[in-house]
């Protein structure tokens, strides 16, 4: 492991820390800790809290090497001339008891091949629509952006717009937020700047807008709509996200990499 690979895998650690913390705070619960191996090369740990404002959040990190299979080479960028591959990084996933709380998507990575970059993003999925949330969270996306390169808010809003789609439904699976791949500026330090402000302000912004609705009042029939728009978020994780895809090839922990699916869930 390189300076580098040791620098973005330690931030992945203490930024994981940060959420674990700040969440137990809200929530009075704690999360239990789970580590994996991946055959000798590595592994991670699964943070997981069932609690009273939380019904299910997940924090994971994982750093692991390898191999990618033959089929699975030609999708990923710089195996060309090699199979090999590093990468760390961290996922959150949060599903809460209020539907008037909305669900939380983050992860950050960095993957080394033949080539090198940063990837990831945050998106926020509500299941009643709450436009003051909705600002909150694509003003701290922006201001994110913003600290690097002001052209990043815009090409990464529009990637995210178009990643979390559901094309055999024609809808968004939420509200958006910035999703970005391949990042790879030349300067490396500045581009792993931009990945700790995402994780900051993406920190900040789920703490203010969990903090500031989980004592609303709801109904049943909010908790319905609630249940019916998590079938859509399992629909799209199983169905087409990439990183899903991405960890079950690389023999990734199969617990972790489905963390992301809601407790409960229905379908009409």
């Amino acid at each position: 492991m390189n300076k580098r690979q040791k620098k973005a895998k330690n931030w992945f650690t203490e930024l994981r820390d940060k959420f674990c913390s700040e969440f137990e705070s809200i929530d009075g619960n704690k999360f239990k800790r789970k580590k994996w191996s991946h055959k000798g090369k590595g592994g991670g740990e699964i943070s997981i809290m069932k609690g009273d404002v939380f019904e299910k959040v997940g924090v994971n990190i994982s750093t692991v090497s390898g191999n990618f299979s033959k089929e699975f080479r030609s999708q990923i960028k710089g195996t060309q001339k090699s199979s090999k591959y590093w990468a760390s990084g961290i996922s959150l996933v949060a599903h809460m008891h209020s539907p008037k709380v909305p669900a939380f998507h983050f992860n950050t990575r960095y993957l080394v091949t033949g080539d090198s970059w940063f990837g990831g993003g945050a998106d926020m999925t509500p299941c009643i629509s709450n436009l003051k949330n909705k600002n909150l969270f694509h003003k701290k996306m922006k201001e994110a952006c913003d600290s690097s390169d002001k052209t990043y808010y815009p090409e990464f809003k529009k990637n995210c717009d178009e990643y979390f789609y559901l094309p055999h439904r024609k809808e968004a699976r939420g509200i958006g937020g910035i999703f970005f791949d391949h990042l790879n500026t030349g300067d490396w330090e500045n581009d792993f700047k931009f990945i700790q402000d995402v994780g900051l302000k993406t920190f900040e912004v789920i703490s203010q807008i969990v903090a500031q609705n989980k004592d609303f009042k709801w109904t049943q029939k909010q908790k319905e709509i609630q249940l019916l728009k998590r079938g859509r978020y399992v629909e799209f994780n199983l169905i087409w996200d990439r990183g899903t895809l991405f960890g079950l090839k690389t023999g990734g922990s199969t617990e972790a990499i489905l963390m992301s699916m809601p407790p409960t869930a229905k379908w009409n």
